[in-house]
């Protein structure tokens, strides 16, 4: 069967909708109905899956999004810096320690969700009937990691570019300590942690070239043989597929290209 992926966001994740009937193209406004409630969202593409691979029923589109739908959703965004701003006023006086990081309304302004970020749990129920009785509507506070609260802020990556979670990453790959030694990173927090205090993202992208190329290395103190005789392996340049060796004749040390030399097996 044919879905439409709809995002939500710019660099959001994606999410599988049937559209039976409905003449839509790609980059087309939608509207459609989630778990939080009525939403706008964008035609990223088209996709045949098989009815097997799904695990829930898909929900349909409802229709191409109409120019009223698409200033109501302009109207909402005006509205949710003032509610980010009294949401803080409201957690102060609540005694809340938390960070308020953005508002959203669904389309028909019939759910208000308030996204927030604390190091600890956070007993929040008198600050959401504080907002109900400002806003007349159904509040859902929502507490968000470090990762989605820099993608949701934005910023400057240690690269000098804009963070890769407010440009194109959809959906948060696991990144782990092993993918930094696997790729000969310094294992210094400062050099190898993003403004969100988590490991770069960035360490993930290379870590299946690293691991594939890794398997034509020979291993550290391995012998090989070369044009100048037998040496030992010293250390290596993965990407550059290089190894320095040491001569066991001479004692000798210098770089040398991977092609040009044989491992010595056992």
């Amino acid at each position: 069967m044919k879905v439409a992926l709809v995002q939500f966001k710019e660099a959001g994740k994606k999410y599988y909708f049937s559209y039976e009937g409905l003449d839509i193209e790609p980059k087309d406004l939608v509207v459609v109905e989630t778990t939080r409630g009525v939403e706008i969202g964008k035609v990223y593409l088209f996709k045949e899956i098989e009815e097997s691979d799904l695990t829930s029923e898909l929900k349909p589109i409802m229709r191409k999004a109409t120019e009223e739908d698409i200033k109501e959703d302009k109207y909402n965004q005006t509205l949710e810096p003032a509610i980010v701003e009294k949401t803080k006023q409201l957690a102060l006086q609540n005694e809340l320690e938390i960070k308020v990081l953005g508002a959203e309304y669904t389309l028909d302004r019939k759910r208000l969700l308030v996204y927030f970020e604390s190091e600890n749990r956070v007993d929040f129920r008198n600050l959401v009937r504080d907002l109900s009785e400002i806003y007349h509507t159904r509040i859902e506070l929502r507490q968000i990691g470090p990762r989605d609260a820099a993608k949701m802020i934005g910023g400057i990556g240690p690269c000098g570019l804009i963070l890769c979670c407010t440009t194109f990453i959809g959906e948060f790959d696991t990144v782990s300590i092993k993918m930094a030694k696997n790729q000969n990173i310094a294992l210094n927090p400062q050099k190898i942690s993003g403004v969100c205090g988590k490991l770069l993202c960035c360490i993930k992208y290379e870590d299946d070239v690293y691991t594939e190329l890794k398997t034509l290395m020979p291993d550290i103190n391995q012998k090989i043989q070369t044009e100048k005789g037998i040496a030992a392996v010293l250390d290596m340049n993965v990407i550059g597929q290089k190894i320095k060796v040491k001569y066991i004749e001479n004692g000798g040390v210098e770089w040398i290209a991977l092609d040009q030399v044989t491992i010595i097996e056992g």
